[in-house]
């Protein structure tokens, strides 16, 4: 999303806030904090993380970086509770609600957001014309080996807002916040939760609607084999991964703050640059002027 935590932090200072068009944002508090006032060098003094390892995945390389960040951000003064198991971990892990919930999101909210276009060339109005409108024009939509399959397009459109969808929203909520990361904060008396992020990591955050910040934490040394498009590469020489920090509802500004004192003191991002035609020429001030 953005190349340092700094931009970051402009960045959602500018696009928080209330929005007409979306319902879930009036639960957010009416001010907007200027998030640049989060970036504290010294930001994790003091602090409580806990380290919920069942969450931490199974990649040796990941799990060496991350246990030598812990060292670093307890030299930084925070206090790292480790282990800090979710209560319900084993059921977050085995629960199906947030594909069940997101299927059926998917399928609703492409239909509202072609329904708000100003002009729809294609002719399409919802899920069901865009997988018809693919399979119609293969050649250039369904492109090997990233893109041929619609599987997760077909099973979102065979959903409904249903009881079971309800009722997976309502688990979620559950399993997420209440015995999830608001229970685990609780019970261990923590500030907020660390974890690694191999980039597909979505997990209690994602279920609970909760904010979470990355971080650059290393990067998959050049000897791993990289795997095949299905229909992304997963794992690949070079292939970078984060360190996140978790918290409960509007924590953001705390959590830029611990995501920015530990960029600050290791600049992980910089120890492996672009290839050079990969590194942008042109600056903002080119194209707008100074």
């Amino acid at each position: 999303m953005a190349r340092s935590v700094a931009d970051a932090a402009a960045i959602l200072t500018i696009i928080s806030g209330r929005d007409p068009l979306d319902n879930f944002t009036f639960a957010q508090p009416p001010v907007v904090p200027d998030f640049s006032k989060a970036l504290k060098p010294n930001g994790l003094k003091g602090v409580r993380l806990g380290v919920p390892r069942l969450f931490q995945g199974s990649d040796k390389n990941i799990i060496a970086a991350f246990n030598a960040s812990i060292e670093i951000i307890r030299g930084l003064g925070a206090t790292v509770v480790d282990p800090a198991e979710f209560p319900d971990a084993e059921e977050i892990l085995a629960s199906n609600n947030e594909t069940i919930v997101l299927d059926t999101d998917f399928k609703v909210d492409v239909k509202n957001y072609i329904s708000g276009l100003l002009k729809v060339p294609t002719g399409v109005t919802d899920l069901a014309d865009l997988i018809a409108f693919n399979i119609a024009h293969a050649d250039e939509e369904l492109i090997p080996p990233f893109y041929t399959d619609q599987s997760e397009f077909i099973e979102s459109e065979n959903t409904t807002v249903d009881a079971a969808y309800f009722a997976a929203l309502a688990a979620d909520k559950d399993l997420g916040q209440t015995r999830g990361i608001d229970g685990t904060l609780k019970k261990f008396n923590l500030d907020a939760i660390l974890l690694p992020s191999d980039g597909f990591t979505t997990g209690p955050a994602a279920i609970a609607g909760y904010p979470i910040v990355t971080v650059p934490l290393g990067f998959q040394p050049d000897n791993v084999t990289a795997t095949a498009a299905n229909p992304v590469i997963e794992n690949a020489p070079g292939l970078p991964f984060g360190l996140a920090f978790m918290g409960t509802a509007f924590s953001e500004f705390d959590l830029i703050t611990y995501a920015f004192a530990y960029e600050q003191a290791t600049h992980t991002r910089l120890k492996r640059l672009a290839f050079p035609a990969a590194i942008p020429k042109t600056q903002l001030q080119d194209v707008i002027g100074k």
